[in-house]
């Protein structure tokens, strides 16, 4: 599994996250600049997730109050977890309605990016949607089918997550808009990733599978929902068997240029 210098911050008795001031400025500037960049480049479904959640600008949110809220909207749950996790225990976690939250935030120096999911990427890229029954059961039975998945059909399923839940985007009546969580909590990708520069591809599960990634760069191709039902609906498909296919067939040529070893994690 890859390191990480964050540590994640531990609660109190009562559950309770003390963050330093420093930590809480660093929530404020972020979430103060996303807001802005993602007007009108957000869906409307994640927009409503926002609303519901209440998420305050001046301090870093306690993971009590974004349960309050999810268990009443989809059933569920964020666990706060290490920086990093492995897989085993990420699917363990989907599969039972928790998402997992790191609960550390990024340092100011790396405000625009860092590798590592903080809890501004995971409460504001990923928990708005979480409110919507769609997407919530689409991540539960991700989770379900990633419990039980071999180490070679996971690879296979962490690149529909990576095409979907981290970089997807969802064709509107108001236009072509976000929902990936990635995405949304990127300044540079949300703009990026709308424009003519990327290529846009309409949603295939089994050409998303075979599509290769990086995760240090702005994604040189993204895949497009008809709406965000598709997510619902490709719940109830056999999606192992997509799985088992893609593997058959084998990995897309990648479209961007190989790692140098200065850039290797």
């Amino acid at each position: 599994m890859a390191q990480t210098h964050y540590v994640a911050r531990e609660p109190d008795a009562s559950g309770f996250i003390d963050y330093p001031a420093a930590e809480h400025a660093v929530w404020n500037t972020l979430i103060t600049r996303q807001m802005k960049i993602i007007e009108g480049r957000a869906c409307q479904e994640y927009l409503d997730g926002i609303e519901q959640l209440g998420l305050p600008h001046d301090r870093i949110p306690q993971l009590g109050d974004i349960n309050k809220v999810l268990g009443a909207t989809t059933g569920w749950q964020v666990e706060r977890v290490p920086a990093l996790i492995p897989f085993q225990t990420f699917f363990e976690l989907l599969a039972s309605k928790r998402f997992p939250v790191a609960t550390f935030i990024r340092t100011e120096q790396e405000l625009d990016y860092l590798q590592e999911p903080d809890i501004f990427h995971e409460i504001f890229g990923h928990c708005p949607l979480l409110t919507n029954p769609w997407f919530a059961e689409f991540t539960h039975t991700y989770g379900k089918l990633g419990l039980n998945a071999s180490k070679e059909q996971r690879v296979y399923l962490a690149r529909l997550y990576w095409m979907t839940i981290e970089f997807g985007l969802v064709d509107t009546p108001q236009g072509r808009r976000i929902y990936g969580g990635g995405i949304l909590s990127s300044p540079k990708e949300a703009v990026y990733s709308l424009s003519s520069a990327p290529e846009h591809q309409p949603f295939d599960p089994l050409e998303a599978m075979r599509t290769p990634y990086r995760i240090d760069i702005l994604q040189p191709v993204y895949f497009v929902l008809p709406d965000l039902k598709r997510l619902f609906d490709l719940a109830r498909e056999d999606i192992m068997k997509r799985v088992e296919h893609g593997m058959q067939m084998g990995l897309h040529a990648p479209k961007f240029p190989p790692k140098t070893k200065s850039h290797a994690a």
